[in-house]
């Protein structure tokens, strides 16, 4: 294999996520509105008042996909109303749904991509297992979504780069006030993002090295506190193949990064003003105060190794934040069935921020699951042919504060006859960033970690049943002041027969265990019968 040859396969992984070119896609339009009717019954085993509650629900739905030569991607949005029984469970609209799409306005030039998701979790610090929603009463909904074209061009030997997108996410939290640090962190109202980069360069051959020059800028403007966070950077990315798999790579640059906020409103006993929601208010008078301002000279190095179309990886260790930084990403397709991925990650983050790229690594093509008792999305989604995402980093632990954000996912998805499972595990840890004598002071330098682990498994019977089941933890180390360690920790399984071909019924069982530390633990017993009719 030539030089030229390993950059142009090397090339067509790094960018936008190696999407399946147009002439190989399968033409496909896939459109499937359902109503269903739900019964669900929930008591505690173990600690908790000991009430049986149940609620009846319905909902509408529509799962869809699309592969046409221009466009591919994937919705599956639901809305759903709850009847609580007695007094005990109250009444509740749940809107969730996961988007994804691509449009190639001019083929292998010019592609436009989205996606958004609607989903909820808890926003008392227990933890992002979704089992933990069922007749709780501190709940946020979030929405997040994305959009923004990609162009990608040739001049001769030279190839040409350019993208940008703009992204949006909301909280909606209107459970009140909260513990202390809980409050501070918790507080995220909602943030626009856009992010803009260019990039121009040639493969070897010409020359015996590959070389890149980029330029980027960031920007996200997030409430409570009118946030600022503003990343401008440019640099130059060389890559020497070394052998037919193996290149060194390596990149310098200069980076210049400040993030932002004005103070609290404060009344007349200087305490901080909080809204009825249990949000901080902001003093629009007061001036912005930097808690992070950083500008200097960037670079890494590392080794890319690509022995095949369906094997890829990519390390690097260098200097950037005023620190040492380790990044990598192993990438391995068995086979179409099948994929394994890995990714060592370490920047400076925010929840939005968080949640929007998630989105933007999620591929067009995903196996959604659903908590059968709130009808809400598992946190992780898996894509049989890569481009799977898990949202459990983000939504454990909502935070109003930007962080240093390092940590590691790995996820394994595939597809054998009748079988199809998920695995998918990772840790985080953040450092909070916050300007000295702010709001946030208490937890500026203070850490917290994030342990996860979700299991998906599903086998048909026969052609009208089958059964699937969910297995999933979460552990979140807090490190902040007046929020606590919570272990949350579960299981559903559930059967679905297919009465007529438009007919399904289903009937589930579950286990929720949450453990915070401290607090005398809860573990719940759910059940649920369910009919579903598809158009």
């Amino acid at each position: 294999m030539s030089r030229s040859t390993f950059l142009k396969a090397t090339t067509a992984i790094v960018l936008a996520g190696a999407v399946m070119p147009a002439s190989a896609r399968e033409k496909r339009l896939e459109i499937e509105p359902y109503l269903e009717v739900n019964q669900t019954v929930l008591t505690d085993i173990k600690g908790g008042d000991g009430d049986v509650l149940a609620y009846s629900s319905a909902a509408v739905g529509v799962d869809a996909r699309v592969t046409t030569r221009d466009a591919e991607g994937q919705a599956n949005i639901r809305y759903e109303h709850q009847f609580g029984w007695g007094g005990n469970v109250g009444d509740q609209d749940i809107i969730s749904g996961i988007a994804r799409a691509r449009i190639d306005p001019i083929q292998d030039i010019l592609h436009l991509e989205a996606g958004g998701i609607a989903t909820r979790t808890r926003s008392d610090f227990v933890g992002a297992g979704n089992g933990a929603l069922a007749g709780a009463d501190a709940i946020a909904k979030i929405y997040s979504g994305y959009v923004g074209p990609t162009l990608t061009t040739t001049a001769g030997d030279l190839t040409i780069n350019a993208a940008y997108r703009l992204g949006y996410t909301k909280v909606e939290d209107d459970s009140g006030p909260a513990l202390p640090g809980g409050q501070r962190l918790r507080s995220y109202d909602s943030s626009l993002y856009q992010s803009a980069n260019a990039s121009a360069g040639m493969q070897p051959g010409p020359l015996p090295v590959g070389w890149t020059v980029s330029v980027g800028y960031d920007r996200e403007d997030a409430d409570p506190l009118d946030q600022l966070f503003e990343d401008k950077w440019a640099r130059l990315d060389l890559t020497l193949p070394v052998s037919p798999t193996t290149a060194i790579v390596g990149g310098v640059g200069y980076e210049d990064l400040e993030i932002g906020q004005r103070d609290v409103l404060r009344d007349a006993n200087d305490n901080p003003v909080i809204s009825p929601s249990g949000r901080l208010v902001t003093d629009k008078s007061s001036p912005r105060q930097l808690s992070y301002d950083f500008d200097g000279l960037i670079w890494d190095v590392g080794v890319l190794w690509r022995p095949s179309r369906r094997t890829s990886l990519e390390a690097r260790i260098g200097e950037r934040y005023g620190s040492w930084r380790f990044t990598g990403n192993f990438t391995w397709q068995p086979d179409r069935d099948s994929s394994v991925s890995i990714s060592v990650f370490d920047g400076i983050d925010s929840f939005g921020r968080m949640m929007n790229g998630s989105l933007v690594g999620l591929g067009t093509s995903f196996n959604v699951q659903r908590n059968p008792f709130t009808g809400d999305l598992s946190t992780c989604v898996f894509g049989v042919q890569g481009g799977g995402q898990c949202f459990n980093d983000a939504l454990s632990a909502i935070s109003a504060a930007n962080f240093r954000h390092r940590g590691v996912n790995a996820q394994y998805s595939a597809e054998r006859g009748a079988w199809n499972w998920g695995v998918a595990a990772g840790y985080a840890r953040r450092k909070f960033i916050a300007p000295a004598g702010g709001v946030f002071d208490e937890v500026n330098g203070a850490t917290d970690e994030n342990y996860y682990v979700n299991l998906i498994a599903g086998r048909k019977i026969d052609q009208r049943s089958g059964v699937n089941g969910t297995i999933y933890a979460n552990y979140y180390d807090s490190g902040v002041d007046g929020v606590l360690d919570v272990l949350n920790a579960g299981a559903y399984a559930s059967y679905y027969r297919d009465f007529t071909r438009r007919l399904t019924g289903t009937a589930s069982v579950g286990v929720d265990g949450v453990d915070p530390k401290g607090i005398e633990s809860i573990i719940s017993a759910l059940a649920q019968i369910s009919l579903r009719y598809q158009f």
